[in-house]
């Protein structure tokens, strides 16, 4: 099975390059990031012609997720189901796919550290340890795959003097990442790619994609049942290339689901 998962930056701007991708790059499930689209909008049609089963949790001009399936989705879940109040960000959509529990996030960006959306990013993340502890378990096939903006390591940013005193890369959120691998998760992109300055983001002012100047902060954390059969690994630099790409290039990793 190939999951994959991709931050678009607004889907009505980039569909005609989702659907090229989805042809040439064959995911079985991508789950998609920054739809701003409303529910109403998004262009189900055209994927079931691509041959792909879609759910959507939007919200209009912002947020917005995505998992668009060709082996299955079943039990939608759009985000938390604890008895808080709901987000009122669409930034989380569950689907079982292929017997593979998936699920697409968008973390909150933080803006800065003086920031309430910094507080809002990190309770967001402990909300999601929270859903993981109530609501599935560690031996299930699991993916959680999205944009959570955070640099999991140094190694995951060109230059991490440049980011001292930033979000993305501070103690708190990569602690409250760490959480979340506690629970029973790992990075299945570096399973098979652990060398560093290999990033899934890349700014578009000051040619920082060409300069190769990214961040790695899109990610598949998965539980172990997945984790042990990955079997590659890639981030689709090709697909940030060219006339109006996103800023974020699709991440991808297959898995045998055979072998749960």
């Amino acid at each position: 099975m190939r999951i994959a998962t991709w931050n678009v930056n607004s889907l009505n701007a980039r569909m005609p390059r989702v659907e090229e991708w989805l042809g040439y790059a064959q995911p079985d499930v991508l789950c998609l990031q920054e739809t701003k689209l409303a529910d109403t909008a998004f262009p189900a049609m055209a994927f079931s012609t691509l041959g792909y089963e879609s759910a959507h949790h939007g919200q209009g001009r912002w947020n917005g997720v995505a998992i668009l399936s060709r082996v299955g989705l079943d039990d939608v879940v759009a985000g938390f189901t604890d008895e808080r109040e709901p987000d009122s960000d669409a930034r989380l959509l569950w689907a079982t796919c292929g017997g593979v529990r998936v699920a697409s996030v968008y973390v909150p960006n933080g803006r800065s550290l003086d920031s309430e959306h910094y507080t809002y990013k990190l309770d967001w993340l402990e909300r999601l340890r929270a859903h993981l502890d109530a609501s599935c378990e560690p031996s299930q096939p699991l993916a959680i795959c999205g944009d959570y903006n955070i640099a999991p390591t140094d190694d995951d940013v060109f230059d991490p003097a440049a980011f001292v005193g930033s979000t993305h890369v501070s103690d708190a959120e990569r602690d409250a990442l760490q959480r979340l691998k506690d629970w029973g998760l790992d990075d299945a992109f570096r399973r098979q790619r652990p060398e560093p300055k290999l990033y899934t983001y890349w700014d578009y002012q000051a040619g920082m994609f060409h300069k190769h100047l990214g961040m790695r902060i899109d990610l598949i954390l998965a539980t172990k049942p997945l984790i042990e059969t990955v079997e590659f690994a890639l981030v689709d630099r090709n697909a940030r290339k060219g006339k109006g790409p996103s800023d974020h290039a699709p991440l991808l990793v297959d898995v045998s689901v055979g072998d749960i």
